[in-house]
């Protein structure tokens, strides 16, 4: 192992100790590694970064950017450990990413692929998506998040879940309404029934009793989305499973605003509820989606006229 290699293992598991994931970051710095290897260098410039970067299979301005920018992350790190180090830029590879307008489903198309999905075979699989799709659509939880919850995550007589596994390794409480405790509770008395002795702790399984993996996750919501004539293309691809959770952060701003609440002042409480690491995620809402958007202007010209 090279003396970089070494210090890159470090990094990552430093980082790592702090609850970072870093899946994509070990694999950009392991292609570094690999790259500074066959050069011979012994010494991280900005120069040998700055070429590094550029030579990707995916030659968009945006990717370029990533990759120098976990690249520069690890050289700030190696030059307190090297002081011959040099840390590139930060506006080095401009680069503007311009995230695609979510797509946002209507409570009969929720209702159609949860419809769809209790026709599932066998009946664990229908009972299994079914919940699975009804919670990320009523609370806004990841995917992953919401396949993740293990049962003693599930507090049916609190009204709560906890998510262990959130991005970036971050925890947090999320309360749930009645009716929510109610589905839950119909799905774990079934999910009982229909598998007695599970493989996992987990409280969505699958048919063979083991948690949900993505991959299979994502391939039944696209038979769904299928079933459903869902596989039209929005802003160039068809609407994801995660559109379900930019559903549900529209549909309550969107409630707010026709309620005449203050949005600004409870945004913070949203972000935090998603488990947003940064607010500004949350506010982006406000803009990605144009029924939002009108009413965000609607409110501003009322302001207006107020004065």
């Amino acid at each position: 192992m090279s003396t970089i290699e070494q210090h890159v293992a470090e990094y990552l598991r430093i980082r790592r100790a702090l609850g970072f994931k870093l899946m994509d970051h070990e694999l950009i710095l392991r292609d570094l590694v690999g790259w500074l290897d066959g050069q011979d260098a012994t010494v991280v410039t900005s120069e040998l970064l700055l070429e590094w970067a550029q030579r990707t299979a995916t030659p968009s301005p945006v990717r370029q950017r990533q990759r120098l920018t976990t690249a520069r992350g690890f050289a700030e790190y190696l030059s307190a450990i090297d002081a011959r180090t040099e840390v590139p830029s930060a506006d080095l590879l401009p680069a503007t990413y311009n995230r695609t307008a979510p797509y946002i489903y209507s409570t009969a198309e929720i209702a159609a692929l949860m419809e769809t999905a209790r026709s599932l075979t066998p009946p664990l699989k229908a009972a299994t998506y079914e919940s699975l799709i009804g919670l990320v659509a009523c609370t806004g939880i990841r995917f992953g998040e919401a396949a993740g919850l293990d049962r003693d995550d599930v507090n049916l007589a609190g009204a709560s879940l906890l998510v262990r596994a959130g991005k970036n390794g971050r925890s947090r409480h999320v309360p749930v309404h009645a009716t929510t405790v109610a589905a839950l509770s119909a799905y774990a008395e079934r999910r009982d029934r229909l598998c007695p002795r599970p493989r996992t702790p987990s409280f969505f399984v699958g048919i063979s009793g083991g948690r949900l993996a993505q991959s299979s996750t994502q391939a039944v919501f696209a038979t769904l989305r299928r079933l459903n004539g869902l596989d039209r293309s929005h802003h160039g691809r068809s609407p994801r499973v995660h559109d379900l959770r930019h559903t549900f952060v529209v549909r309550t701003m969107m409630a707010w605003y026709h309620d005449g609440v203050d949005v600004q002042a409870r945004l913070p409480t949203l972000s935090t509820y998603l488990g947003h690491v940064d607010p500004k995620t949350t506010y982006w809402y406000q803009q990605a989606a144009p029924e939002l958007m009108s009413l965000v202007a609607r409110r501003l010209e009322e302001r207006g006229e107020q004065r």
